[in-house]
């Protein structure tokens, strides 16, 4: 299923690129990746809601993918739930907004934060308003490593993702790492914006969390959480809180899998989506 190349221009002049799948009719869906991914991430569980009759956009963050980069580095957790709201927009109704950690940060504050984006549901991906410092500044370590000299060849990139995932047990694809990479004068580097990371630590998601906790309760659409059950990221108190936050949020624990839930285990994390949309009646409501 080939995708449909959308674009939007951002309040400060940037051009953000997506991928749409699916009919243009159909129940709206946004995906918003991780920080130090891209929209390819999504592939596989945007198109199977597309072959179900959503229509699946996926999208790059700013300083990712194709998405313009910032040169005064304005890569803030509120200019990104800016975006959520411009690609909301671009969707022509209330979509289901599913988002991987930096991406489930964009829709605590885009959904819970005035003008607040009109979502069907919100599916976090091992990603709450509380975490564990530790192990998002792993992810920093990990994106810090190779940021500026870049890798030799692709298979130097996989090396480097299988040891910061241990808990897979299929080897890493190639030809899909190869879309989280541009290559330059011979060598190969990470496709985002090094200032993305530049002055940030692993405390920085942690301090957000009385603010997360406000965005959370102030969402008016059903909450699922799906965490991976090796993440460093979000604890099982962690999971806790939010349901303390949200006694009507759904909760899924997806064995084999860490921090990247959906590329560790996407037809269950697929799956898990599916149901939980369908349990909540979610496909059937009219677009706003």
């Amino acid at each position: 299923m080939t995708g449909e190349r959308i674009t939007q221009k951002t309040h400060d002049g940037l051009t953000l690129v997506g991928e749409a799948f699916g009919p243009a009719g159909g129940p709206p869906v946004l995906f918003m990746h991780g920080g130090g991914q891209t929209r390819h991430s999504w592939g596989g569980t945007a198109r199977t809601m597309a072959a179900r009759g959503w229509r699946a956009l996926i999208v790059d963050h700013r300083g990712h993918g194709d998405s313009g980069w910032s040169a005064e580095g304005n890569y803030s957790y509120e200019a990104a739930a800016d975006d959520a709201r411009g690609w909301a927009d671009l969707l022509g109704g209330s979509p289901v907004f599913i988002g991987a950690s930096l991406g489930g940060i964009t829709g605590m504050l885009a959904t819970g934060e005035e003008p607040r984006l009109r979502a069907r549901a919100l599916v976090l991906v091992d990603i709450a308003p509380k975490i564990e410092a530790a192990g998002s500044e792993r992810i920093l370590d990990f994106m810090r490593r190779n940021m500026e000299d870049g890798f030799a060849t692709l298979e130097d990139a996989a090396a480097e993702v299988a040891a910061y995932t241990p808990e897979r047990k299929r080897k890493v694809d190639l030809n899909s790492i190869r879309k989280n990479l541009r290559e330059r004068d011979g060598r190969w580097y990470w496709h985002w914006d090094p200032k993305t990371i530049t002055h940030r630590s692993g405390r920085d998601s942690a301090i957000m969390g009385p603010k997360l906790d406000e965005a959370v309760r102030n969402a008016d659409c059903p909450i699922l959480l799906v965490r991976g059950r090796f993440s460093d990221v979000v604890s099982p108190e962690g999971a806790d809180h939010l349901k303390a936050l949200r006694p009507d949020a759904g909760f899924v624990d997806v064995g084999g899998a860490g921090h990247m839930v959906a590329g560790d285990r996407n037809d269950v994390f697929t799956d898990a989506v599916i149901g939980f949309l369908e349990e909540r009646g979610i496909m059937q409501q009219k677009s706003a």
